[in-house]
């Protein structure tokens, strides 16, 4: 039984989506050193940067246009809205490719956080923000992504942490996570067999 105060709050690109987006690509054409391609771009001088992020844009649009969805990734966020737990999305992305993106899939989220509304990943804060907005205990709720970023923020929170991996290697960092699966129909087990009265994960 799946406990009804808790959320799962699942990472876009490379989650919900096949990996699409070549960040290295982005960086080299921006003229980005190594890194998180957002701070990177924050630092620059006001011209650069409303150069940069058109790049970025332009390379989100393309992703949202022609990324496919990973297996079950509509059927998992509709089970685990079905078994009453609400369902978010937690990006880096913008807000007006996430809405295009789920317009175009017809996903149904309870809640939506990108860049554009306030602190991002890592940071804590989202994840922390879409708990209040859906009434869940962070305790009891999860992040699912695919990206270290993904695992820090869910753990500085004081969610479960699930590392979505899909066909690829496991990274190093997997250790950060408390679970690590390889196709989204693995999650819903881990939901379901987790106890009620669970406190939270141990760190």
């Amino acid at each position: 039984m799946i406990p009804t105060d808790s959320a799962v709050i699942f990472d876009l690109d490379g989650t919900l989506t096949r990996p699409y987006l070549d960040f290295d690509a982005i960086r080299a054409e921006i003229g980005l050193p190594p890194g998180p391609i957002l701070e990177s771009i924050a630092a620059l001088d006001p011209s650069a940067r409303d150069r940069a992020t058109a790049i970025l844009e332009r390379h989100e649009w393309d992703a949202a246009e022609h990324a496919a969805l990973q297996d079950g990734a509509m059927e998992t966020t509709a089970a685990c809205r079905a078994s009453g737990m609400p369902v978010a999305v937690l990006t880096r992305n913008s807000r007006r490719v996430v809405d295009h993106f789920i317009a175009v899939h017809g996903f149904t989220f309870d809640a939506i956080r990108t860049r554009d509304d306030g602190p991002i990943k890592p940071s804590p804060q989202p994840v922390l923000s879409i708990c209040r907005q859906v009434g869940a205990d962070p305790r009891r709720s999860w992040v699912v992504g695919d990206f270290l970023f993904d695992l820090q923020c869910g753990r500085a929170a004081g969610t479960h942490t699930v590392l979505m991996v899909g066909d690829g290697p496991i990274p190093e960092f997997s250790g950060q996570a408390d679970h690590v699966i390889h196709a989204l129909f693995e999650l819903l087990p881990i939901l379901n067999n987790h106890r009620v009265d669970h406190p939270g994960p141990v760190r």
